[in-house]
């Protein structure tokens, strides 16, 4: 089981807590990541990826063990610690201002 941490928007659209949990079948990767959230919750599709490009919104980060992996390739193989369950995949809205 993957967990994942959505942020309040993302939980408010899904009627779900803060963190749930997916089932990833193969390599744990950003792509199977969110391919299995959203295919748990069809709500969330177009809001974390484009819906035609599947590419990362711009105003959204991704951070596995504390680290931000927003800009690696969605094939990345995410650390183990995600895959074991014992740190969740983070999706994080960005804050922009001044």
């Amino acid at each position: 089981m993957i967990r994942v941490v959505l942020p309040h928007h993302l939980q408010t659209l899904a009627s779900c807590g803060r963190e749930v949990t997916i089932d990833v079948d193969g390599v744990v990767t950003q792509r199977t990541v969110l391919d299995a959230l959203e295919a748990q919750f069809p709500m969330l599709r177009g809001t974390v990826r484009d819906h035609l490009t599947l590419t990362r919104r711009p105003r959204v980060r991704f951070f596995a063990d504390g680290e931000d992996v927003s800009h690696e390739s969605p094939d990345t193989e995410l650390p183990a610690s995600i895959v074991a369950g014992d740190k969740p995949f983070m999706i994080v809205g960005a804050i922009a201002g001044g």
